[in-house]
């Protein structure tokens, strides 16, 4: 092989490995910015049909309706609690800051955070429905009644005890 050609060679394989290296830290980038959406039923139950349940610490969206009477707000801060359900399970939700206008109990909401223990949402976002003729599909299909399940009262799911 010419010393010419070797040259080439030896400048090909740096460019592929340097190709390489970018597109590896691009994905690993990208990878620790991604938000899934889940369900409450997808966290009670683990069963996603996209992806596998998701762990304490993960970032995650979480859609639903807001339970009537869960809504707790401290009077002396602006934290809330309440919960998002479906018509499988429901999820705890904490937030602090100034809820959207459209918030309301028994209204469809986003909520964009991390999933802490016992399944208690951190949110750092809570997007409401904005028009009443619009849920998006996932809180849709997530909404519709899941054959030969029961939900208790408290919302836990009878097979989950």
């Amino acid at each position: 092989m010419t010393p010419r050609r070797k040259s080439r060679l030896y400048l090909a394989l740096v460019m592929l490995l340097g190709a390489t290296l970018i597109v590896t830290l691009m994905l690993y980038a990208l990878s620790s910015n991604i938000d899934l959406f889940y369900t409450p039923r997808e966290i009670v139950q683990g069963k996603g049909q996209q992806h596998e349940k998701p762990h304490v610490g993960q970032r995650l969206r979480i859609g639903g309706m807001v339970m009537p009477g869960s809504v707790k707000r401290d009077p002396h801060t602006l934290q809330v609690t309440f919960r998002i359900y479906d018509a499988v399970g429901s999820i705890p939700v904490s937030y602090e800051g100034i809820l959207p206008d459209l918030f309301r109990e028994g209204q469809g909401v986003v909520a964009q955070g991390v999933l802490g223990a016992d399944h208690v949402v951190q949110a750092r976002e809570v997007l409401a429905k904005h028009d009443e003729n619009y849920t998006p599909p996932e809180v849709t299909d997530a909404m519709k009644p899941v054959q030969n399940v029961a939900v208790m009262p408290t919302g836990q799911h009878k097979d989950a005890l």
